[in-house]
């Protein structure tokens, strides 16, 4: 079942036409992943599917379990299910990895019409999110990104996604700038959390390494704004042995 469906999207920002009618689907307890070189539009299509204000719509729609989210912002589609894990996180100096995880997640509970989560709830949850991720229990203490390594930064947000439990995961670039062991703790935990969860993955990368671990049931490739083409597993073997430049040959793109 598809729980996150682009028909025909056309986006653009500053009157640069960036997709030019991308069609995308990602269904309940699926991993697809979504490669291409750099400058196909993979990180536009991750921002406009959550909402991004500097990028316009300008055809086309978003649909997420079962309603047109294109004109949402971003604070109705986080609340309604979908999760993104940032290429770059940001850090925010004086606010708490703990303050932080409990106001979203009261964000989340409030929008179930539910009350804020007590602290002995909260506490149990995140030491057992953490277990799970393989997140140290000192990391609470510290300020949200600040002084973190581009690994600690996207372990946190492996973190996050375990907490919260999206219906839908976009997962932006996840495996940017991180090394081997990173890589490997990083992409068990995508493994761990969606399998637990149940959830859809859309992840994005130009890069094969992560999905030799977090290894996809669906696989689509982007060039220039558009889909050229879709496949299973195999895609991401093909592009390894013969990089985008072959495929793009064949593909005439």
């Amino acid at each position: 079942m598809s729980i996150l469906e682009i028909k025909n999207l056309h986006v653009q920002a500053d009157d640069k036409q960036i997709l030019k009618g991308v069609d995308l689907t990602v269904n309940t307890d699926e991993v697809h992943a979504l490669m291409g070189p750099n400058g196909s539009g993979k990180s536009t299509l991750a921002n406009t599917i959550m909402g991004h204000p500097s990028l316009e719509v300008t055809e086309g729609t978003i649909t997420f379990d079962g309603v047109d989210i294109t004109e949402a912002d971003a604070d109705e589609r986080a609340r309604a299910g979908l999760f993104m894990a940032f290429q770059y996180p940001v850090a925010i100096p004086g606010v708490t990895i703990t303050k932080y995880l409990r106001m979203v997640m009261n964000a989340h509970r409030e929008a179930r019409g539910e009350a804020d989560i007590s602290l002995k709830e909260f506490r149990k949850t995140v030491e057992a999110a953490m277990e799970l991720t393989n997140v140290p229990k000192e990391f609470s203490a510290r300020y949200l990104n600040d002084g973190f390594s581009g690994g600690e930064k996207k372990r946190l947000e492996i973190l996050q996604l375990a907490l919260q439990k999206p219906k839908v995961a976009v997962l932006d670039e996840t495996d940017s700038g991180l090394d081997i062991d990173a890589l490997n703790v990083v992409a068990n935990g995508v493994n761990t959390v969606a399998k637990e969860a149940g959830m859809g993955v859309l992840i994005i990368t130009h890069y094969q390494r992560i999905l030799h671990i977090v290894r996809p049931d669906r696989v689509s490739i982007l060039f220039d704004g558009r889909i050229a083409t879709e496949g299973g597993p195999e895609l991401v073997d093909r592009l390894e042995a013969e990089g985008y430049g072959g495929l793009r040959e064949e593909l005439a793109v």
